[in-house]
């Protein structure tokens, strides 16, 4: 790896940015990378300007004459300075050129409409894939109890929305819909009950097996609900496949079997994947966010904001989604265009009309009395359940994936998923809570009861006398035999969604989150808010509820605290807050409840992130292995940069390329010994005064067509990173120059530089690697791989983890 061969040419400096990675093997890749906040065209990082030789441009490999350079490989981040500083150039040269004819007046126009007009596709494809997937679940949930005589596309509900035979009380039953008892000829009694069973259990395993058997053979990245990986590719890192037709295809298909087969698992989580498919596939239309990385992540954050619209028909909670718990770099400009975005979404899906309310909302509520002062007290301890059970279940899961990743469980994926359905199915049956779908619980339990309900959960004694005052509503009243029965249901429909989505969460089938959680926490809110009713009704004296909540008054709505409840929960495991917020008044339509809601979610995040500061979704990124660098995690530790920079004590020098002098042989033989992904560039070894930086792939790009089209090349061939040829013999071999590949601007900090800084400006500035120096010397470099695997080491967690698993 010694390299000989100096130059003592003239040295000139000059800008443009590029990247060093450490690759090693095949799957340890480089590092990850956040956002560009700002243009910097500052002299000293030059990330704007260029070098005295009177280029115009960022960069000279941009001009793409060599094809292939600037380009990324899979499992590598991509470099938001230099991507940024492209699309300057090309956004500089389209104004400049738009007053010389009218065809560039126009290409100028429909450039910067480009933008709008991709929101718009991905907004429709969004909303209709969202529509047929909630009409074909609801629709392979019922095929799971019966099938329709009128038509087999029926679900139960539109089966029997015709039927003149059926009640209102008992909207449920017509004619025309058959459970499989029926047809098999058992229509009442126990063997009705075995058929109707086993039925259930077989559609069940045929749903989930279909679901993960398409999975593994057609589209592997289907699997899960995406939002980790999301996470990560905004980031700037790449995998290719993840957002491809394939995976949105078997996505879209598989989700709906994965619900319809009756798991503890949701689809919201997987549509924002859903969505960010449609906005990769749909980029390719247009050649600004084709060629630019940094500009298809833009178009990723808003589609990850309609991909919220879609699941819960919130298209203002989406884009606060998509700014505070997905996005890594969230200009104003994505702001506006994800707003659009998430609103002709949520059109589209409210022209289709999935669920047949004429609602764009899934859980609409109606509660027909405000909320009192004093059942604050209430909310905050459905806010300490919600924490508690959040940061239980986050620690039960990863625990649990690590086992599968760990163990001869991983090799078995088909029939893992298998005994979790069988699992499920067994024992979801006997409970009529738990045999519905999850939207449909969490649909009951937001449900105030009226006179005319007919659900347990509304059996109250005497329910017929007591009329309140205001709409339709009962007044507080005791208990009947079907409300005791429910609350037991309740209570051991609770104890199962909290065990079975542990298993769930994390299979190789698309599974979301959301839903799970809100029905956990929905479950626990009803039994609470019951308890809180019952304990009014029978003690109206007391101080405490004199004055608000008298004998024959309506008072305590256990539907709220379901809701409240179903906040907590799913605040406690993802760590949203003012998102949530906004997720659950959109989704209920209960704008009068902001404040409940608001107290629930910040006591569920104190008290989660009292027990631990992860989320499920930053759990699951840490436990995956990806180069993800947080942008909430503070680092609190006094290390410097000579003490995380490479090469350490014991290790070899430093890997790099003098500005001349090398011949191509000598460069092509280090990069076959060495695995980085980049190499700086010094005047000499001796002196090791830093000129630049080299991209590992650009330069065996370059070197590659140097030999292919480049008379006269061959291994003896001189490299030159310098701006002048020197002069040569009249027989001496051409050399090969490549200053145009090289970075003249590499980001440095000194060797005394405190990592806290160092860590913010990887962070904020969307670094690969920063050079470290002394005096202007090279000593190091530092990745952000290498930050990552400090941070773990001081946050006393294997560094090694920090590879693509």
């Amino acid at each position: 790896m010694d390299n000989n061969g100096f130059c003592n040419d003239s040295y000139n400096s000059g800008t443009s940015d590029d990247e060093l990675l450490d690759l090693t093997g095949t799957l340890e890749f480089p590092d990850d990378v956040p956002p560009m906040n700002h243009d910097y065209n500052s002299d000293n990082n030059g990330i704007g300007n260029r070098h005295q030789n009177g280029a115009g441009k960022l960069m000279d490999l941009m001009d793409e004459t060599v094809p292939g350079v600037g380009t990324y490989e899979d499992f590598n981040t991509i470099d938001w300075v230099r991507e940024k500083s492209k699309d300057r150039d090309r956004h500089r040269e389209i104004t400049n050129k738009k007053t010389q004819s009218t065809w560039d007046l126009l290409f100028s126009v429909s450039d910067a409409f480009s933008g709008w007009l991709l929101m718009l596709l991905i907004g429709l494809l969004s909303g209709a894939l969202a529509g047929g997937i909630d009409i074909s679940a609801q629709w392979m949930t019922d095929l799971k109890g019966g099938v329709c005589l009128n038509g087999f596309r029926y679900s139960h509900e539109h089966c029997c929305w015709s039927s003149r035979e059926t009640t209102f009380q008992e909207r449920d039953k017509c004619p025309q819909w058959k459970s499989w008892a029926e047809l098999f000829g058992a229509p009442e009694g126990a063997s009705a009950y075995v058929v109707n069973y086993l039925m259930y259990v077989s559609w069940a395993l045929l749903f989930s097996f279909l679901a993960v058997t398409l999975v593994r053979v057609f589209a592997p990245y289907a699997c899960g609900s995406g939002i980790p990986e999301i996470k990560t590719i905004l980031s700037g890192f790449i995998i290719r496949g993840y957002l491809g037709k394939w995976t949105l295809i078997i996505k879209t298909v598989t989700l709906v079997l994965a619900v319809s087969s009756g798991l503890s698992l949701g689809k919201e989580g997987p549509l924002v994947h859903v969505a960010c498919c449609c906005a990769n596939i749909f980029c390719y239309l247009f050649t600004k966010y084709r060629k630019n990385e940094a500009k298809r992540r833009e178009v990723l954050s808003a589609a990850a904001a309609v991909g919220v619209s879609v699941a819960f028909g919130a298209p203002i909670g989406g884009v606060l989604f998509s700014l505070e718990e997905v996005s890594y770099y969230f200009p104003l400009k994505t702001l506006w265009r994800s707003f659009f975005a998430a609103l002709v979404a949520a059109f589209t899906l409210r022209a289709i009309n999935p669920f047949g309310n004429s609602r764009l909302v899934l859980f609409y509520v109606e509660f027909h009395n405000p909320w009192h002062l004093l059942e604050l007290v209430p909310f905050i301890l459905l806010g300490i359940f919600g924490g508690l059970w959040g940061a239980a279940f986050i620690r039960a899961n990863i625990a649990w994936c690590r086992r599968r990743k760990t163990t001869r469980l991983g090799h078995y994926p088909v029939l893992e998923v298998l005994l979790v359905t069988l699992t499920t199915a067994v024992l979801a049956f006997p409970n009529e809570y738990t045999r519905m779908s999850s939207s449909e619980l969490i649909s009951e339990l937001f449900n105030d009861c009226s006179l005319l309900d007919s659900s347990k959960l509304c059996d109250y004694a005497n329910a017929n006398v007591t009329i309140s005052k205001v709409g339709n509503g009962l007044s507080n009243r005791a208990a009947g035999r079907g409300l005791f029965t429910a609350i037991w249901e309740l209570c051991l429909a609770l104890l199962f969604k909290m065990v079975i989505t542990v298993f769930t969460f994390g299979m190789k089938v698309p599974s979301g989150l959301f839903i799970p959680s809100m029905a956990v926490g929905a479950i626990a809110g009803r039994l609470l808010g019951i308890g809180m009713e019952q304990l009014a009704y029978y003690n109206h004296e007391w101080d405490v509820f004199k004055g608000w909540c008298s004998e024959g008054a309506d008072c305590i709505t256990p539907g709220l605290y379901a809701m409240v409840g179903a906040a907590a929960c799913l605040g406690g495991v993802t760590r949203m807050t003012v998102s949530l917020v906004v997720i659950m008044f959109e989704l209920t339509g209960g704008l009068e409840y902001i404040v409940p809601l608001m107290v629930a979610t910040m006591t569920s995040k104190w008290v989660a992130d009292a027990l631990g500061r992860e989320g499920i979704y930053e759990a699951h990124i840490r436990l995956n292995g990806y180069p993800f660098l947080e942008p909430k995690e503070e680092f609190k530790h006094k290390t410097l940069a000579v003490d995380v920079m490479r090469p350490r004590r014991g290790d070899g020098p430093l890997a790099m390329l003098t500005r001349s002098g090398m011949t191509v042989g000598e460069v092509e033989a280090l990069v076959d010994d060495t695995s980085y992904n980049g190499f700086p560039v010094v005047v000499s070894k001796d002196s090791q005064w830093l000129v630049g930086f080299v991209l590992r792939r650009d330069l065996v790009i370059s070197l590659d067509n140097a030999r292919k089209h480049q008379e006269g090349v061959v291994s003896e061939s001189c490299v030159l990173f310098t701006e002048h040829t020197p002069s040569q013999p009249p027989n001496e071999l051409p050399p090969v120059k490549l200053r145009s590949i090289l970075d003249l601007s590499p980001f440095t900090v000194t060797d005394q530089t405190p990592m806290e800084i160092v860590v913010d400006i990887f962070r904020k500035l969307g670094l690969r690697q920063c050079l470290v120096t002394q005096n202007g010397r090279l000593l190091g470099i530092i990745t952000k791989k290498d930050i990552l695997k400090h941070m773990a080491q001081m946050a006393n967690r294997d560094p090694e983890s920090i590879l693509f698993n």
